[in-house]
């Protein structure tokens, strides 16, 4: 029997002396349409009242087509989490990431566990990672405005276009379809009870935050095109048919606390063409291709890619690489004559919990593939753990030229630093590889500070763990 949750447009609240916990009641429309049956999870604060949450159908992994969940909530903590498995018995319980470190109590079907500050996790009954519950978590936001007189979604069923040119739009409780054009110099704020069945459209503006505790279901694509001084603070995005979001010729991008399930074909997460200065922080990407990507030219697109941050994230790549750098750009011609640059690209505090990708060429949980004369450069990755690696290599680091994506060989890849890279968990990787393609396109200056693989430290080349190819100059290891 379906559970009865509340639907009221006012937030949920429940506060035990500091603590304080905020649940989202489901849009009407969706009550029957997007409910997993799979788990019942409820929350509270400690001594507190239960509180049920809204279990979202979520599809996972585009070769299975598989039907995971997805429950959300913001608190202020600590809070208490309960789930219950509604589906058969079960053995074990995993949450991951595991260098979270948090441990459930199990009594009967149910899995209880505290939280004491936001984090999103995967919680996994008997190993099952295609069927597993998202769980999302953010700070309770102070900031919120009260819905206005009018918003978006009434104008829209009046046939009227919604007015995006006051400073401040707000999506209240509701499902929302349209065409969204962001204006510069204005902030965007969606509720935690609203969501949004197209992709806001911000396209050559500057100044604009979107401020989001809600949902984008089956949208194609957030673009951010020729704009600066962009942030994007809390989406949760789900069941897409292609990617999540991407960044094309822009500057000064935040993309904060970034919840993304795709199984789409070619659902890239996060991905960049030639923009300057972004970071990507606190966010969990899974995907059925790669799940943060880095690139300059392709289609009408022109530019560098300079001045990235991406820390304190998840990344879960059901299909292709959890980061992938390198094999788009310009092949100089009579009209671009100027080749590519990829350069000062920093990934910090990072745990990957799968990668999987059937092309050995290809593979890599960490790649970087230079290839249409890109040159990349001043890269770091530093304290990452990978969990798991159904089919692939922990890093791969090359000059790629393949003719079905490419017109020309990279122009090379430079001072590289691998620092406290671990992979730790499930799986056999193949080896990682390094190799550049010819005397004028090489790998040069790789650092391999502390990298393990089960546990055991690489200090050169060796057998099924590490192979260096031609072209390469300059491997050190720590």
């Amino acid at each position: 029997m379906f559970k009865k949750i509340l639907t009221v447009a006012a937030l949920l609240w429940c506060a035990s002396s500091s603590a304080q916990v905020q649940v989202f009641p489901f849009p009407e429309p969706i009550r029957y349409s997007h409910h997993s049956d799979d788990f019942t999870v409820r929350v509270r604060t400690p001594g507190g009242v239960w509180q049920d949450l809204y279990e979202y159908k979520v599809k996972v992994d585009l070769d299975t087509q598989s039907e995971a969940s997805m429950v959300y909530f913001n608190f202020d903590g600590p809070v208490e989490v309960a789930v219950q498995k509604n589906n058969g018995r079960f053995a074990s319980v995993a949450i991951r990431p595991d260098a979270k470190g948090i441990k459930p109590v199990i009594k009967g079907r149910t899995a209880f566990f505290t939280l004491n500050r936001p984090a999103n996790l995967s919680i996994e009954f008997d190993d099952d990672r295609l069927h597993n519950l998202h769980l999302f978590t953010h700070a309770i936001r102070k900031d919120m405005p009260r819905p206005p007189a009018r918003q978006p979604n009434e104008a829209i069923a009046k046939g009227e276009t919604p007015d995006f040119t006051q400073p401040v739009v707000y999506f209240g409780p509701g499902v929302h379809d349209g065409e969204f054009n962001v204006r510069s110099n204005s902030t965007v704020y969606i509720d935690g009870s609203a969501m949004l069945k197209r992709p806001l459209i911000i396209n050559g503006v500057q100044n604009v935050k979107v401020i989001s505790d809600g949902l984008f279901d089956g949208v194609d694509m957030l673009v951010i095109k020729d704009s600066k001084n962009v942030v994007i603070d809390g989406p949760i995005f789900f069941n897409q048919p292609h990617g999540t979001m991407r960044c094309i010729t822009s500057q000064d991008i935040e993309e904060r606390n970034i919840r993304t399930i795709g199984a789409g074909k070619w659902s890239d997460g996060l991905g960049h063409f030639a923009c300057e200065r972004v970071t990507v922080a606190d966010s969990f990407i899974r995907t059925s291709d790669d799940c943060i990507t880095l690139y300059n030219h392709r289609w009408d697109i022109w530019g560098n890619t300079r001045d990235i941050v991406v820390k304190d994230t998840t990344l879960w790549a059901d299909i292709a690489h959890a980061v992938m750098i390198g094999i788009h750009g310009n092949t100089p011609s009579a009209a671009h004559p100027q080749p590519e640059v990829l350069e000062r690209i920093r990934f910090s505090n990072i745990d990957i919990l799968d990668h999987d990708e059937d092309d050995p060429e290809y593979e890599g949980a960490i790649g970087i593939m230079a290839a249409d004369d890109n040159l990349v450069r001043d890269v770091v990755f530093e304290d990452i753990r990978v969990e798991r690696i159904e089919e692939g290599k922990l890093f791969n680091l090359h000059i790629a030229f393949t003719p079905k994506y490419n017109t020309s060989p990279g122009r090379g890849i430079e001072n590289v630093t691998l620092r406290n890279i671990h992979f730790t968990g499930d799986g056999s990787p193949s080896a990682s590889v390094i190799y550049g393609y010819d005397e004028s396109r090489k790998v040069k200056n790789v650092t391999l500070d502390n990298v393990t693989v089960g546990g055991r430290k690489l200090k050169g080349a060796e057998p099924n763990v590490l192979d260096i190819g031609k072209f390469v100059e300059g491997v050190t290891y720590k």
